[in-house]
């Protein structure tokens, strides 16, 4: 796994910059927290700082935090709307089901609204239904935090549970053979896991049903057919 280095983060909040501690017993005393590198941008590791946690930097190949035996993904809702779109979430969903501890966190709730459709070009209903997916289907809990103060405070409430700490060596999900055919069919719009499915089980392979008619596509994708036949079509 690899570690990055980084300089000690400081208090940004404060007007006084912390003199350097000599007493290593003191920082020993510290909770830690591990905090994926590409987090350093954000300002939640700043807060945890200043709440009294380490913060170690690495490189996590799932989740943003590691909280003892939780792992969090933490997504702004623009991140949240942007990788729902691109399918990105739907991996990390994955991968976020083989620990038995694990929260989605979506944040900047009280800045920015979820299902403003003039933002997203996405039904506020189809939103609400993925969330739900997320929760029912994948059992895997959300939480709305209002900004990153929000999100710091929520991580200090979990690091106070008592409960073992986590092993790191995770892997990344990898798609079986099925999974990966599946996945490319639900890339097209309105083409969720079911439909995939079903089209695959019905044509056999991916290329069986690019060369579908329309008719045969209509028996499951109803009127989505002639959509998806303009997109197969539509020359780049």
């Amino acid at each position: 796994m690899k570690i990055v280095k980084s300089k000690q983060i400081l208090d940004i909040f404060s007007s006084k910059i912390p003199r350097k501690i000599e007493n290593e017993e003191m920082i020993k005393d510290k909770e830690k927290i591990i905090v994926d590198y590409r987090e350093k941008n954000s300002l939640v590791a700043a807060y945890l700082v200043k709440q009294g946690f380490e913060v170690e930097f690495k490189e996590l190949k799932i989740g943003d935090y590691i909280v003892k035996d939780i792992v969090i993904e933490r997504k702004t809702v623009q991140d949240f709307i942007g990788s729902m779109i691109n399918h990105r979430l739907i991996n990390q969903i994955e991968e976020l089901k083989q620990y038995e501890n694990k929260l989605l966190i979506i944040e900047g709730i009280s800045e920015q609204e979820l299902y403003r459709e003039d933002n997203t070009n996405i039904n506020a209903n189809a939103i609400r239904g993925f969330l739900l997916s997320i929760i029912l289907s994948h059992k895997i809990p959300v939480i709305f935090s209002k900004n990153s103060e929000d999100t710091a405070r929520f991580i200090n409430v979990l690091s106070k549970r008592k409960e073992k700490e986590i092993n790191l060596n995770a892997k990344k999900k990898t798609l079986n053979r099925k999974e990966q055919l599946q996945f490319i069919i639900e890339s097209f719009p309105g083409v969720g896991p079911k439909k995939a499915k079903k089209l695959l089980e019905k044509f056999g392979s991916i290329q069986n049903v690019i060369l579908a008619s329309t008719e045969d596509l209509k028996e499951i994708l109803g009127v989505q057919a002639e959509n998806i036949r303009e997109i197969i079509e539509r020359r780049y």
